[in-house]
């Protein structure tokens, strides 16, 4: 396509679009087609999401201080053979507890507390945190015996392994399956407090050309509209497209919002001729797939 002509077909698009969100509105209600099913959903929601939240502990509600370990022995009363780095090497890392893996990255205790005891503890402060993304090096910094190092050790331990595991989802995506795409996403945004919308761009062969971030949220909503969307697809000629986002509540039982958009993205889809796939929301260790759901 000309860039004259590629111009001016985002001219028609965004006309398009902008006369359709006049009708947005008169077509809210026309989401659920019975009201006892709406009810049922809204039920639903309301339930997981107080589950979730029962859950959902912030650093502002746990001091490291009150945390108590019954581990009284000292690394240096260990036999060599069950002190942590001995133990990796000569039996392997599956068989080490948690807190001799947080040994390890530590490397050592301070003048007042044992490594071991540190680690225990510090495992058990960081499980109070379900949404691991709220950790940072400063919370870290604050606990007495760890510095930078110690602190950037772990922060780096919990970003490789969220790397690794969106490479691996990567290598295991196929386009029919909802749960291969929610892998790869559940390990980006099921810590996040704001909604993202993402789109990931694929080609004739349903291999993914291109992800990307398209807009982004508050608490409460998020910001998304077709123009954003297929803009992106167009730039990369994707020949369909995947919507995705999260609910930062942890429940993804999609809202009214999240079917009218759909259904309004899948209009622009077919009028564009790109083919829009499916559109996964995105909970705590869950997802929905709308398609699925019958919104597609």
């Amino acid at each position: 396509m000309l860039n004259n002509d590629y111009d001016e077909f985002l001219k028609e698009l965004d006309i398009f679009l902008n006369r359709e969100d006049k009708n947005v509105k008169n077509e809210q209600n026309k989401v659920f087609e019975s009201k006892v099913n709406e009810n049922l959903k809204e039920n639903l929601s309301k339930k997981n999401k107080d589950n979730v939240d029962k859950d959902l502990l912030s650093i502002k509600n746990v001091e490291y201080k009150d945390i108590k370990t019954d581990l009284n022995l000292s690394i240096k009363d260990l036999n060599v053979d069950d002190k942590p780095r001995e133990k990796l090497y000569k039996f392997g890392a599956d068989k080490l507890f948690d807190y001799e893996l947080v040994a390890i990255l530590l490397g050592s205790g301070s003048k007042d507390e044992d490594v071991l005891s540190i680690s225990k503890k510090l495992w058990k402060y960081i499980l109070k945190f379900q949404r691991i993304s709220e950790l940072t090096v400063n919370d870290l910094l604050k606990i007495k015996g760890i510095g930078l190092s110690k602190a950037s050790s772990i922060i780096a331990a919990l970003e490789l392994s969220k790397r690794i595991n969106i490479k691996e989802s990567v290598k295991n995506f196929t386009v029919d399956s909802p749960k291969s795409v929610a892998d790869i996403f559940m390990n980006i945004l099921r810590d996040e407090l704001k909604e993202h919308f993402y789109v990931i761009l694929l080609d004739t062969k349903n291999n993914i050309i291109s992800w990307d971030e398209i807009s982004r949220g508050d608490l409460n909503s998020s910001i998304v509209h077709p123009r954003e969307v297929f803009k992106y697809a167009l730039k990369y000629s994707a020949n369909s497209l995947i919507c995705l986002h999260n609910h930062p509540s942890g429940d993804p039982t999609p809202s009214k919002e999240d079917i009218n958009i759909t259904k309004r993205l899948y209009e622009v889809a077919d009028l564009v001729g790109i083919k829009l796939l499916d559109h996964i929301i995105i909970g705590y260790n869950k997802h929905i797939s709308l398609k699925a759901y019958g919104a597609i």
